[in-house]
This record gives structure tokens, C-alpha cells and sequence, in this order.
């Protein structure tokens, strides 16, 4: 079972630096308001002197929004939407607890992060254009299929976990009570992306252990060279 990116958006979008993390061991009990806290507040530092849109990582989104045919204001990426949210609520979401760790440093980077329920995905996950075939199953229920060249999350039984890229994510795989085997992405454009997407996996590789002591974890950077990343089992450190 891999996580990649086609061959065509490592073409068209060479300059994407894609940071993957395989955890298994997740569960509902776990304490991270601390965590959330402290890369809420670094989220906030930056919102003072600049808003959302004006933040590098935000405006290479914006860009490729553009490029794909979305209006960047109406189509937002996922870490734009919650500085967005954090900027006028002074809060972010709480939902679960990996989830809201995630999300804390996604504003914190600025940088989208997803996080998908591995045993609700069917063989392989790639990023790569929709067919107008696939399946995506809203939080409300319905099923939409993706516009023909839509870039979405889409594994081998045609479910897309995700639409517009970074925009919107299925209900699908979303993270439950029962999750306990997750896939955490990151995907960053702007100029330093190599080093921030590095920082942000380092943290999460540091914090979600912290949090969930009995989680086993590992993660890399892709590349156009090595763009896959085996989701296998990990042996359960003693």
C-alpha cells in the first residue's frame, strides 16, 4: 500500500514538496490541548502583522488555485480556511485529538495538512486528476463525483478522499472515535517549502509520539525521484 503524487502533477507543479507520516496506534484518549495551545499561539504571532492571503505559503495556494481554474478566495486551502477561522473566532475547531493537533500546526505553518482513517482507504492513495468517475462523500451525506481534471485523494476503489487538492476532505476517511491507523500529509509550494515541510514533520514526529506513547510512526519528504511512500505495519516499540 503506497501514498504518491502522479507522474503529471510532479510535472506540471515541480516545485511541490510533500511531507508523509504513517502513524498507527491512535486513539480518542489523548491530552494535546497543550500542544494546540502552543502552535495556536504561533499562528496568532504571525496573524498579527499579517493577515492570511499575505503569508508566502497561502499565496503559492492562492496561485495554484488560480492556475486550476478556482477563484482563490472562493476555493481556500486547508490551512488558509483555519487562519481564516482562528484570525476571527481567536480559536480553532476541536474535533479529535490528532486532528486538532494536526490543525494547530497546519495554521502554525501555514501549510495544509490532512489526515485520513487508513482503514477506510482501498489499496493505494495518489494525488493525481480526476476521470469524473470518482466518488466523494460529503459531511452531510451526499455523494458528489469530481469535475474531469479535478485534482483529488483518490484510491483504488475510485473514492476521492479529497477535492480541489488541499480544499476539501471526504467524510469518508475522516478521523473517528475508532481511528487508529492514520496517513498525515502535508504539502507546501512556496519558496522555502524543502525546510518548512521538514520543520513540520519533525514536530509531528516529536508531538503525536508525546501524545500517544504506545503509537508506532515513521515519515519522510517525497520527491520526484522517490515520490512514494509505503503505509505498512510497524513493530510496536517495547
Amino acid at each position: 500500500m503506497f501514498f504518491s503524487h502522479s507522474s503529471e502533477i510532479w510535472t506540471q507543479c515541480p516545485e511541490l514538496v510533500p511531507g508523509a507520516m504513517f502513524v498507527r496506534g491512535i486513539s480518542a484518549r489523548a491530552a494535546v490541548g497543550p500542544q494546540v495551545a502552543r502552535f495556536s499561539s504561533m499562528a496568532a504571532a504571525r496573524l498579527a502583522s499579517h493577515g492570511e492571503g499575505e503569508l508566502p505559503e497561502i499565496k503559492a495556494w492562492r496561485q495554484m488555485f488560480s492556475k486550476m481554474g478556482l477563484k482563490p478566495t472562493k476555493y481556500r486551502c486547508a490551512a488558509e480556511a483555519l487562519l481564516r477561522r482562528l484570525r476571527k473566532e481567536g480559536a480553532l475547531p476541536r474535533l479529535h485529538p490528532l486532528v486538532d493537533l494536526c490543525n494547530a500546526v497546519s495554521a502554525a505553518f501555514a501549510i495544509p495538512v490532512a489526515v485520513f482513517d487508513l482503514d477506510k482507504v482501498v489499496g493505494d492513495l495518489q494525488v493525481r486528476r480526476a476521470t469524473g468517475l470518482e466518488h466523494y462523500q460529503t459531511f452531510s451525506g451526499e455523494v458528489e463525483l469530481p469535475e474531469a481534471h479535478e485534482i483529488i485523494f483518490v484510491d483504488e476503489a475510485d473514492n476521492a478522499h479529497a477535492r480541489r487538492w488541499t480544499s476539501r476532505q471526504s467524510s469518508l476517511s475522516a478521523v473517528s472515535a475508532d481511528t487508529s491507523t492514520v496517513l498525515i500529509v502535508a504539502e507546501a509550494l512556496h519558496e522555502s517549502a524543502h525546510e518548512d515541510v521538514r520543520t513540520l514533520v519533525a514536530a509531528l514526529m516529536h508531538e503525536v509520539p508525546a501524545a500517544w506513547p504506545a503509537a508506532t510512526a515513521k515519515a519522510r519528504l517525497l520527491t520526484r525521484s522517490a515520490p512514494r511512500f509505503e503505509l505498512q505495519p510497524l513493530k510496536t516499540s517495547r
